[in-house]
């Protein structure tokens, strides 16, 4: 019997340690490395969708610029400033008309930039033979780092 008690005795206090939980320093401790691990993950990870903006302007923009090349190779030249950009969809109805413009067009549809603007375009262009760029999110020429322009040169 006494044996018994002993046994019953251990268990109850086995029970009693399990079913302590935590100490008020012990969570503290674990919420301060939370927190730390929060301020060193979280700006990495709300700067993504600006790159990744960024990304999709850079690979519309090369889609655009293939489809120019195609245009040119048809016709000998690029599309003027006035034909614009709208000269890969549908084909130009002001000078110089182009002799071999594909029927179909170059481009489904001309996109806009991730930003929702229109992209550029200009014949001749500043960083080339033409350039077709977007202003970024700001809409305005310029800016810096995440607001800077996107173009075809870059």
């Amino acid at each position: 019997m006494q044996l018994w008690n002993q046994r019953r005795n251990q268990d109850a206090a086995l029970r009693a340690r399990r079913q302590r939980g935590f100490t008020l320093i012990e969570i503290m401790v674990v919420i301060a490395i939370l927190g730390i691990l929060a301020a060193l993950i979280v700006p990495k990870i709300m700067s993504r969708p600006d790159e990744a903006r960024r990304v999709a302007a850079k690979q519309d923009i090369g889609t655009i610029m293939q489809a120019m090349k195609l245009y040119r190779l048809d016709n000998g030249r690029y599309p003027t400033q006035e034909q614009g950009l709208r000269s890969l969809i549908e084909k130009p109805s002001t000078d110089p008309i182009p002799n071999n413009w594909k029927d179909g067009g170059y481009l489904e549809r001309l996109p806009n930039d991730p930003w929702g603007n229109a992209y550029q375009y200009l014949n001749p262009g500043v960083h080339g033979e033409i350039d077709v760029f977007s202003y970024g999110p700001t809409g305005k020429p310029g800016g810096e780092g995440n607001d800077a322009d996107i173009g075809s040169w870059q």
